[in-house]
């Protein structure tokens, strides 16, 4: 059917004694976390070990009780998209028919506002892992933050923002834990020792090839030795938080390859690890290197991003923003590679069900799509217009934006220090 239409400086505290969390001062804290060596894993088939078909089994997240899950119900919910791959899936499987309570992690530095990839697609991924019993923790690593020049470096700045944070991911995946990474230095002074001992096993050369986990470079010859130490210490974050499923965008991949190469030198438990697709941004997509393993981080766009705010849909742009920026969108018609609101459809749009497409009767009616596999037939051969598209994804997205917004407001002083201005 075919129609025309219209950097700055770091604050660098000295520090003090065995005790991190200063540095980060102004964010609520949640208890510390215990060594996983000191916390004991309950005994018994009803309570920590999954025996598969057991109607026993109950798993408990947020104080409530959920149905049991047998293992194929459960690797579905981790497999579900936006899952890009699991390493290895075989090792995912076993993990989920023996453990009950896997422990889960994904890391995230803290910087710009949150965005519908960053917060509300792998919310949604989280909460997949959380329904399949899984002990999951947000971790928000203030300390990264710092190293990677991200909000200035500024430690005040970082704390404040860390609360908008916490309450966001707290709104969008009430099943999980939140904890910040200066708490988890605090409450392990051995942390150091075993960083250093990690580090031992790292050349310089593949230092310098993990930088690209902080969007960085690897061969720019400016880079401070604080930011050589941060592929090391995401790797013992992952050692120290006890972690069975390492998780994390596709641009995260080589961190968690390192890992996997690195922890069985150290004799530490090695983590399955999960990747999920990363929701490009609205613009027109531009040729990008494969990440390592061969695939590009969004079919071949570039990632929607907290630093390009025209780019993505921010969870806190009003209505007429998010119609704005979607009627803006790069979308050429019957081309699904790299399309972006094809994308947001299948991460998001369809987590809520069918989805319904309103057009007049001249250009085929309305119409409603089951799947997204229908919707991207459809899109394909030209049977849906991209105006109609577009329509559509900004009808399902306002109130999905409007609801975090409610839940999870954002004060005045928390955007002007996003902004740079605090």
């Amino acid at each position: 059917m075919q129609r025309q239409r219209g950097g700055g400086g770091r604050n660098l505290p000295v520090l003090q004694g065995r005790t991190f969390s200063f540095l980060f001062p102004s964010a609520p804290r949640p208890p510390p976390i215990p060594h996983p060596a000191s916390r004991p894993r309950t005994k018994g088939p009803s309570k920590r070990r999954f025996v598969p078909g057991a109607a026993t089994t109950v798993y408990r997240r947020a104080g409530a009780a959920v149905p049991p899950l047998d293992a194929e119900s459960r690797v579905a919910l981790v497999m579900r998209p936006p899952t890009e791959e699991v390493v290895t899936e075989a090792e995912m499987r076993a993990l989920l028919e023996t453990e009950a309570r896997p422990r889960h992690y994904i890391g995230l530095e803290i910087s710009g506002f949150l965005h519908l990839g960053s917060l509300v697609s792998t919310g949604y991924k989280i909460n997949d892992l959380v329904e399949a019993g899984i002990d999951c923790t947000v971790f928000l690593a203030d300390w990264h933050t710092m190293i990677n020049d991200k909000l200035g470096g500024d430690s005040e700045r970082i704390s404040e923002v860390a609360s908008y944070y916490r309450s966001a991911f707290a709104a969008v995946c009430p099943g999980a834990n939140i904890r910040y990474g200066s708490d988890l230095y605090d409450g392990m002074p051995e942390y150091w020792r075993e960083l250093v001992r990690f580090a031992g096993h790292m050349s310089l050369e593949r230092t310098r090839r993990a930088l690209t986990i902080m969007g960085r470079s690897e061969a720019d010859s400016r880079t401070d030795l604080a930011k050589l130490l941060y592929p090391a210490m995401q790797a013992v974050d992952i050692r120290f938080l006890g972690v069975d499923i390492a998780h994390a965008g596709m641009d995260q991949r080589k961190i968690h390859m390192l890992v996997r190469d690195t922890f069985p030198k150290m004799g530490w438990k090695v983590p399955v690890a999960l990747h999920h697709r990363l929701l490009p941004g609205l613009s027109q997509p531009r040729q990008q290197q494969p990440q390592d393993g061969g695939r590009c981080a969004a079919g071949n766009g570039a990632k929607m991003s907290k630093s390009s705010p025209a780019s993505g849909i921010l969870v806190h742009d009003t209505a007429e923003q998010v119609r704005s920026k979607i009627k803006r969108a790069w979308c050429e018609e019957g081309v699904i590679e790299a399309n972006p609101l094809l994308e947001i459809c299948r991460q998001i749009v369809f987590r809520g069900g069918n989805m319904r497409v309103e057009r007049p009767d001249r250009f085929g009616g309305d119409v409603e799509f089951g799947s997204y596999e229908e919707l991207e037939a459809a899109f394909a051969s030209k049977k849906l217009h991209p105006s109609d598209l577009k329509a559509a994804v900004a009808d399902a997205l306002v109130p999905v934006i409007a609801g975090i917004a409610a839940k999870a407001p954002m004060s005045d002083r928390v955007r002007q220090v996003i902004e740079g201005g605090g």
